[in-house]
C-alpha cells in the first residue's frame, strides 16, 4: 500500500492552516470567506477544500450580497 504523497513544506503549512481554519469555522462559507480575505484565488481555495471553484466563486457572491446589504441597512 502506497504512503501519502509527498508535499513540500510550504504545502504541508497551508494544509494544515486551512485544517484548523475549518476547525474554528462554523461554516465551509466562512472557510471560504477567510481565505479569500487571505488573498487565496478561487481556484486555489476550491483546491484546498476539495470543491469546486464554480461553488466558490457562488459562495463568494453570496457573501458580497450579504455584506453589501448588512452595509446598507447601517447606512439607513
Amino acid at each position: 500500500m502506497a504512503g501519502p504523497k509527498k508535499m513540500e513544506p510550504e504545502e504541508e503549512i497551508v494544509r494544515l492552516l486551512v485544517i484548523n481554519l475549518r476547525r474554528m469555522a462554523k461554516t465551509q462559507s466562512e472557510v471560504i470567506v477567510e481565505l479569500d480575505k487571505a488573498g487565496f484565488g478561487q481556484t486555489r481555495i476550491a483546491e484546498l477544500l476539495s470543491t469546486s471553484a464554480n461553488a466558490v466563486n457562488v459562495t463568494l457572491n453570496k457573501a458580497r450580497k450579504r455584506e453589501a446589504q448588512g452595509q446598507r441597512a447601517h447606512e439607513s
